[in-house]
């Protein structure tokens, strides 16, 4: 796996559908998308036709002790230029901005805890950086990204912050 871009992301509005789910639940995410690609094309005001895969922790989740019952809200959102015309049903979510690591996960969604040990066991450790557990992680599926196919590329926008000295 190559080594990341890091990159000082400015605020972003998204707006889409969220569900409340556990490591354990996670299947519940195709359950989420179903629910949200027939309606994407009701956003009216979307940046781009990317869609974002975002995980909102609690703020004292730890990367490090994952475990099965941990809850957290997942969403399936697009980027919007603004909240005026939020499709009903839909929710708006503020992204703050900040400083990520863009690592490229290519493959199968199953292939994901692979990318998730090479940052968290190999890059974090050696990078100056720790997670930062107050902003969302999330998945951007771009142009390159094919759902379910192991010619499938997508962005892991990984939230961290300079260790402190």
């Amino acid at each position: 796996m190559q080594a990341p871009r890091i990159v000082e992301s400015l605020p972003k509005t998204l707006v889409g559908l969220s569900m409340e789910m556990t490591f354990a639940t996670q299947s519940s995410t195709g359950k989420l998308w179903s629910q949200f690609m027939p309606r994407r094309m009701e956003i009216a005001n979307a940046v781009s036709q990317d869609k974002f895969s975002l995980q909102v922790f609690n703020k004292d989740f730890d990367w490090h002790t994952l475990e099965a019952n941990m809850q957290f809200v997942k969403w399936a959102t697009m980027e919007v230029s603004d909240k005026n015309s939020i499709p009903e049903g839909m929710q708006a979510l503020d992204l703050v901005g900040g400083r990520y690591a863009v690592f490229v996960h290519r493959g199968l969604p199953s292939y994901f805890p692979t990318t998730l040990q090479y940052i968290l066991n190999e890059w974090m450790p050696t990078s100056g950086y720790e997670p930062d557990n107050s902003r969302p992680q999330y998945e951007l599926l771009g142009d390159k990204y094919i759902n379910n196919h192991p010619d499938s590329e997508e962005e892991v926008w990984f939230p961290i912050k300079k260790l402190d000295s």
